[in-house]
């Protein structure tokens, strides 16, 4: 009986299916075109490289691009894979550069860092424009996609700013410095920068320890990004946990400068936010 039951649902739910897919093709559409890539800048500008293609034949409204992660299922969308190509990468940065502007350039670039959500995508919307403005595309302030890509930009590089200064390295046997971090956006090759002006004749390197990877300084060399297995996370999480005489002093020095009678937690929180802190000496 409970089969039989079910029999007229099923068949109201297929000539809903049937009528969607009706109304669909005789629109002209066949849902979204989603583009997914891993979280990696080159990997992004491939995926926009490959769904430039795709909107070249159905439009720029029927692509989406999203990181691998971020993707939100839908019966009628396509979800394409986009993996690496050295040529596609290097075309998209070189059209950006020379049809648009170097300013451009870095809007995409810290788009690309970005851990928000729709930042990809963003950064794809803003070369649709871009790419017909030219370089007055920065100056368009009343455009929503330039200032969603501004307002991107301007949240990552303050989280970078904020890094540098939170940055905290620990000593290894004296011979390298570790500095572990976790931010939200990809910033640790921007704080690292910061870094190689001030230590350049010293081995260190700082860990994005929520995406396995690190930039790697050697002394009075140039530094560079590898990602990093398990085993190797784990064994220079180490470091962290030990206490020498100069994480004391800091310590110390922490405390003996602090006026207790104006501590404002609040406001401590709102300068330098917990989730900031997990790797700050002086808090632990």
């Amino acid at each position: 009986m409970g089969d039989k039951a079910s029999e007229p649902a099923i068949s109201a739910i297929i000539i809903v299916l049937e009528e969607l897919m009706h109304i669909i093709i005789m629109s002209g559409g066949c849902g979204m075109y989603i583009f997914v890539c891993e979280d990696r800048f080159e990997d992004m500008m491939c995926c926009i490289y490959q769904a430039w293609e795709k909107a070249l034949k159905v439009g720029h409204g029927c692509v989406r691009l999203e990181r691998c992660g971020n993707e939100q299922p839908s019966l009628f969308d396509e979800y394409i894979h986009v993996d690496f190509n050295e040529d596609e990468y290097n075309k998209v940065v070189r059209s950006i550069k020379q049809k648009i502007s170097n300013e451009a350039y870095a809007c995409v670039y810290y788009a690309c860092l970005s851990s928000e959500q729709d930042a990809l995508d963003a950064a794809y919307r803003f070369l649709v424009i871009g790419f017909k403005a030219g370089a007055a595309i920065t100056y368009m302030r009343t455009e929503p996609s330039v200032m969603r890509i501004k307002d991107i930009r301007r949240r990552v590089i303050n989280e970078a700013r904020y890094f540098r200064e939170f940055a905290r390295f620990n000593s290894v046997d004296g011979k390298v410095y570790v500095c572990h971090l976790e931010p939200k956006s990809d910033v640790i090759y921007e704080v690292a920068q910061h870094f190689a002006d001030r230590m350049p004749s010293e081995n260190w390197l700082i860990i994005d320890d929520n995406r396995s990877k690190a930039v790697i300084h050697p002394i009075d060399g140039e530094m560079y990004i590898r990602y990093l297995t398990d085993y190797e996370i784990e064994a220079l999480s180490g470091p962290e946990a030990v206490n020498d005489e100069y994480t004391d002093m800091w310590k110390a020095f922490f405390e003996a400068i602090a006026i207790k009678q104006r501590n404002n937690e609040k406001c401590q929180r709102n300068l330098m936010p917990l989730w900031m802190r997990k790797h700050v000496t002086e808090f632990h």
